[in-house]
């Protein structure tokens, strides 16, 4: 083999190690983002694991039953299913006077928790997702988010679903069928998966 042709095979591995080098750099990058969705109680700002979710709807109808806990607010349907939906507002201790008007269903289990905005979708590195200790005062001690995160607008406490549903006492994993023209999901660049705008996403 000529001194080229060294020189050209040398060239030849650099090229594919720094390719490989970056492409693991990539990948490693991805595995520490956390995805979460920004949402409103009453008037505070909190966050949900998108991990937590099976799906994210705008003003459906909530038909009362009697009876059932302080937070039950009703029933609502989903894809076919009926699931209980229960106040963020009430189990967290937030004020407020009108309807909240988004509902998040539970990827856990067969329940909705109602809350008053949706304000969009985060996606964050996972060191900077914090325990609520090292919150400070102002955002200490909120029930069930064991953890919070500085978003650029607010301290944002991050709450566990997990913990919420075994507080209810709900138990089972939620069975909704799914229908790609109701369903939702983030893909992993953050935008909307399937060519989906936000505003095709939510049925009323």
């Amino acid at each position: 083999m000529t001194a080229a042709q060294n020189l050209a095979t040398r060239a030849a591995e650099l090229r594919a190690e720094f390719d490989r080098g970056f492409t693991v750099a990539l990948r490693g990058e991805a595995s520490t983002k956390i995805d979460l969705i920004a949402i409103r109680v009453g008037g505070e700002p909190f966050a949900i694991r998108l991990a937590e979710v099976a799906g994210l709807f705008a003003d459906r109808k909530i038909t009362r039953v009697p009876g059932g806990q302080a937070a039950l607010l009703g029933i609502a349907g989903f894809r076919g299913a009926l699931l209980p939906v229960y106040s963020l507002r009430t189990l967290l201790g937030v004020p407020g006077a009108t309807p909240p008007r988004w509902l998040v269903v539970a990827a856990a289990a067969a329940l909705a928790l109602a809350f008053d905005g949706f304000e969009g979708h985060l996606r964050l590195p996972a060191e900077t997702i914090l325990p609520q200790q090292q919150a400070g005062q102002e955002r200490e001690g909120v029930r069930y988010a064991p953890d919070f995160i500085r978003a650029a607008d607010a301290v944002r406490p991050v709450l566990s679903l997990r913990s919420i549903i075994d507080a209810l006492g709900v138990p089972g994993a939620a069975k909704i069928p799914a229908r790609s023209n109701v369903s939702w999901r983030f893909s992993v660049t953050g935008r909307w998966a399937a060519g989906w705008s936000p505003a095709s996403v939510f049925r009323r």
